[in-house]
């Protein structure tokens, strides 16, 4: 008999490619940076008997129809929107994802994210890079404080968690909304549970990590920027559809609220000509939450584990579904 059939979407790590191939037939889509055609992914995944994915890739009810042998869907993220999940379970086809080994790099980063937007640090290294540094004064890319503050998290997963662990060391006021209480980070952290309109209202932070689900497609909006502080910052390291990215751009422009950090976007990759980057008050990076060397290791090794665990008739270690 052959083997099963594992298609990698992109580039990974040769020690897990390795780790599958003492099992499987495993092929490789042969780039790490740019992501693989589409009709190239429905030509593979018609053969496969296991995906290895990335974020980048639509798993779609279409593709599924034309994969009759598929049996698992590990996904290289914590996010899985990019897969019908209700299709796959719909077919039997077990899903699966990457949480908790990202959960304090993505909070390293989203905190970091804060720091750089409110003290300005991109901006302040661009400005000596051109040539702009003449003199001291006592304004001169004058930011914001972080201690002392009040942050406001929406979404408090284990990542919402983690920021809220780092804030402590700032000495600030932490506010949360969730779909349910987290009771024992209240007694843990010390954070209060509020109305969505309240974290909103009294914040001088607003980080997003609520997940993309219909329900919080374009939560964060004019309406809602209207109601934050005209000095509160904005920071979303969760997904970009939540968030009105032509309503963002209107508050920022006209101060509505003071400054935004993001990490993610509506459609990825932007380009250089993105309306937001034309901003000074915008802090942007290439969606690189989890992006350290150890976590992204560590979250390959788990979408390796997922797959041999379902292809050996065992259960997932991390399933959506």
């Amino acid at each position: 008999m052959s083997k099963p059939f594992v298609f990698v979407t992109r580039r990974i790590a040769d020690d897990v490619i390795q780790s599958l191939e003492e099992h499987y037939e495993v092929e490789v889509y042969d780039s790490d940076e740019l992501p693989i055609p589409r009709d190239v992914l429905e030509e593979k995944a018609s053969q496969a008997d296991a995906l290895l994915t990335m974020l980048t890739d639509s798993i779609d009810q279409a593709l599924l129809d034309q994969s009759p042998n598929l049996k698992v869907i590990a996904n290289l993220a914590v996010g899985y929107d990019n897969i019908d999940v209700t299709a796959a379970q719909d077919r039997g086809i077990v899903v699966t994802n990457t949480p908790d080994v990202l959960t304090d790099t993505t909070a390293d980063l989203t905190f970091g994210l804060l720091l750089a937007t409110a003290r300005r640090i991109p901006e302040a290294t661009q400005y000596i890079e051109n040539n702009q540094w003449q003199a001291w004064s006592p304004y001169m890319l004058a930011g914001a404080d972080v201690h002392h503050k009040t942050l406001g998290i929406i979404g408090m997963g284990s990542i919402g968690e983690a920021v809220a662990k780092r804030a402590t060391g700032f000495d600030m006021t932490v506010l949360y909304h969730n779909r349910s209480r987290k009771e024992q980070a209240e007694e843990t952290l010390g954070v209060k549970y509020c109305s969505f309109d309240d974290v909103i209202e009294e914040s001088d932070f607003v980080v997003c990590m609520t997940p993309l689900t219909p329900e919080t497609e374009n939560m964060f909006n004019m309406n809602v920027f209207k109601q934050m502080k005209s000095s509160a910052i904005f920071i979303n390291s969760s997904r970009g559809g939540v968030v009105n990215e032509a309503e963002l751009y209107e508050a920022l422009k006209s101060k509505e609220i003071y400054a935004a950090g993001l990490d993610v976007f509506k459609n990825e990759p932007i380009q250089s000509d993105h309306p937001l980057l034309e901003l000074d008050n915008v802090v942007a990076l290439p969606h690189i939450g989890s992006s350290s060397y150890e976590t992204r290791t560590e979250m390959m090794w788990l979408t390796a584990q997922n797959i041999i665990a379902v292809l050996s008739g065992n259960k997932a270690k991390t399933p959506v579904n």
